[in-house]
């Protein structure tokens, strides 16, 4: 028998049938392997090829899909990817369309690490509700870290300079696989010993890597059960580990924890010389409010007191001066004054008394007629008429006698100057029709002139004038 012909597949039709039939067998799978040939072009979409020791495998990632990637990827880096595997017809090549992105190793930690802190936060372990307080002043401290690291001496250090307190020491590992069992089994160790009040769990400062067993979840359960409050003190301020959320206090570093457990002995000597003055100035502030306040009651009480007594002594004065005003020897001087006056009185009505008295007002009475009469009244007004007389004529001879003299001056310098006298020397004066001729050239020859003389006038007429 011939052998029937073989089916002859285009290769469209044999890439597109493998197409099917992967994606058939393969719905999603996660693929691990390291970033070489990292392309982004220009349309967003992301090309990469993932390898490992034996083989190579293409990836494509959309640009919809490598947005929502939340780390930048990098050749050289090892990532997990999650996404459907096909073949490209056009090239016909086998590779990975990626949907998902995550950092492996490493970045599975922190993924894991994320987790157990929701879990933990979901169960109320890092409540501020749930924290303790640290006792004011530990007299012991208990220190888990390792025995030979740089954490326990610089505590040491913090506390024999702040306070001197006991330090017991659970040496444990802080780094590596049995890091986090060894500090569970230390913390178990110190709670029972007597006499720790507070824990400090830490180390110094390390790589993240190192940090891992403080991540521990056993660890953080133990630091929650703990009896005593814990004070974590991993020295890497970058991250924060879940010891750090779970242990009562955080601190920075070792140096800081220590800082947090032992008081610093010089502050608070300070604090109490402060608070000690501050007592003494409010105790002497209330003792002079209570002296003021005793004071103000005291003066109240003299006053109640004062109101109190003061009635029964005004009583008593007021009775003593009722029997005092009721004794019979003040009835007795009441009585002869009362005598007196009525003796007075009658007295003063006798008819003796009476008659002496009309005689006084009658002789009183005639002096006043004489006095009155007008014979006396006349004698009287002359003597006063005779004095204003006498009093008047002295007076004007005082008065008249300095106007006398003036007058006297007077009229012998109205004598010197006047016109009489000149002429009664022999002179003359001339006039002419009433004018005084003082120059000849004054008349003219035939006019009359009149010559006054001490004695007499003369009438005479110009002959001639020169």
């Amino acid at each position: 028998m011939a052998s029937p012909a073989p089916k002859i597949y285009s290769v469209a039709e044999l890439v597109n049938r493998a197409h099917r039939c992967i994606e058939q067998n393969f719905n999603g799978v996660y693929v691990e392997g390291e970033v070489t040939n990292l392309r982004i072009v220009s349309s967003g979409h992301a090309y990469f090829t993932l390898r490992d020791a034996e083989a190579l495998l293409p990836v494509a990632m959309w640009r919809s899909a490598l947005a929502r990637v939340r780390f930048q990827m990098q050749d050289g880096q090892r990532i997990r990817v999650f996404g459907r595997p096909g073949i490209y017809a056009a090239q016909g090549k086998f590779q990975l369309y990626a949907e998902r992105a995550e950092p492996a190793g490493q970045g599975a930690l922190l993924l894991a690490l994320e987790q157990l802190k929701s879990r933990l936060a979901a169960e109320g372990l890092f409540a501020r509700e749930r924290k303790r307080p640290l006792p004011p002043w530990p007299r012991m401290i208990g220190v888990i870290t390792s025995a030979t690291g740089a954490a326990i001496h610089d505590i040491i250090k913090v506390a024999r300079r702040r306070c001197p307190v006991r330090i017991v020491l659970a040496p444990a590992q802080v780094q590596g696989d049995d890091a986090a069992p060894s500090m569970i089994r230390a913390l178990a160790r110190l709670q029972a010993h007597p006499g720790i009040e507070v824990i400090i769990l830490g180390r110094g400062g390390g790589a993240s890597e190192d940090l891992r067993a403080f991540n521990d979840e056993a660890l953080a359960r133990a630091v929650v059960a703990s009896s005593v409050p814990v004070v974590s003190a991993v020295g890497h301020e970058v991250d924060i580990t879940i010891c750090d959320l779970v242990a009562d206090l955080r601190a920075a570093t070792p140096s800081h924890a220590a800082e947090l457990v032992v008081p610093d002995r010089d502050a608070c000597q300070l604090l109490l010389r402060t608070l000690e003055r501050r007592l003494g100035m409010a105790t002497h502030r209330r003792l002079l409010n209570e002296q003021s306040r005793r004071e103000r009651i005291t003066h109240r009480l003299q006053a109640v007191a004062r109101r109190i007594i003061l009635a029964p002594r005004r009583r008593l004065a007021a009775l003593l001066a009722r029997l005092e005003a009721q004794h019979p020897r003040r009835r007795l001087d009441r009585d002869r004054k009362l005598l007196a006056a009525l003796l007075a009185r009658l007295q003063h009505q006798h008819p003796r008394h009476r008659l002496a008295l009309a005689r006084r007002r009658h002789a009183a009475l005639l002096a006043r007629l004489q006095h009155q009469h007008p014979r006396h009244r006349l004698a009287l007004a002359r003597r006063r008429l005779a004095a204003a007389a006498l009093a008047l004529q002295q007076h004007a001879a005082e008065l008249s006698q300095p106007a006398r003299l003036r007058l006297a001056r007077a009229a012998g310098a109205l004598h010197a100057l006047s016109p009489l006298a000149v002429l009664e020397r022999g002179y003359a004066v001339v006039t002419a029709n009433g004018q005084v001729i003082r120059a000849a050239a004054q008349v003219e020859v035939g006019a009359e002139l009149a010559i006054r003389l001490h004695a007499g006038t003369l009438r005479t007429r110009v002959l001639a004038t020169e």
